[in-house]
């Protein structure tokens, strides 16, 4: 069975999402016959390369909310990732455009690296504060994944997989997805969102129940 995943480095869903999803295929029973791929998807391809501003400010503009508001939200989101065991750090968080992260994904999908690429990459950005747009913090992930330094460092100087990212981005779009993360098994049965485990184990289940029927046709 294969599953296709559409995230964006910059969304705390995301990692959340990751989490439950790896939770429930560690315990399918036919874990061992699944793919899973890793898509880019960016929620604001406009955002600068670096912002001088928070997190809190950068989505309070952008939302239209109140500042106070998004750090409820913040409250919220943070709960939710304890409850997977993520430790998110609001005012630590570096907002930067997402798409060099998302290149190094691509390298890193070459060579077979990328679930620990996509790892590190949300936990740098939302448990350590790292900048995801800067080229050494970005050399340093991808080494520590097992990524040649050299090649890391051609493609951020020459933007190769730029055009591979937005391939992800356009078959998102084809595809009807609008917002991620979104998990879509067998290209038959999507879920959205960063749901439940037992969603995802019950989609697991009848996602493999479903291709084996048409199997035994």
């Amino acid at each position: 069975m294969n599953i296709d995943i559409w995230s964006d480095i910059a969304c705390p869903w995301c990692y959340i999402g990751k989490r439950r999803f790896e939770k429930a295929l560690a315990a399918f029973p036919h874990r061992d016959e699944v793919t899973v791929a890793w898509h880019s998807f960016q929620l604001d391809p406009s955002l600068p390369a670096h912002y001088d501003g928070t997190e809190a400010q950068y989505l309070s503009t952008r939302k239209g909310m109140p500042e106070e508001q998004v750090r409820q939200m913040f409250a919220h989101v943070r709960e939710q990732a304890a409850g997977e065991g993520l430790d998110y750090d609001f005012d630590s968080l570096v907002v930067a455009n997402s798409v060099r992260g998302h290149q190094l994904l691509h390298l890193a999908k070459e060579q077979g690296l990328a679930g620990e690429v996509k790892e590190a990459l949300l936990s740098a950005h939302f448990e350590h504060g790292t900048d995801i747009g800067d080229t050494e913090a970005l050399v340093r992930i991808g080494v520590r994944a097992g990524l040649d330094e050299q090649a890391v460092r051609d493609e951020l100087a020459s933007g190769s997989r730029i055009r591979a990212v937005e391939a992800d981005i356009d078959e998102a779009a084809a595809l009807g997805i609008r917002s991620v993360p979104t998990f879509v098994l067998d290209m038959t049965f999507a879920v959205s969102g960063a749901q439940p485990v037992e969603v995802f184990t019950a989609a697991l289940d009848r996602a493999w129940q479903a291709s084996h029927e048409d199997a035994r046709k």
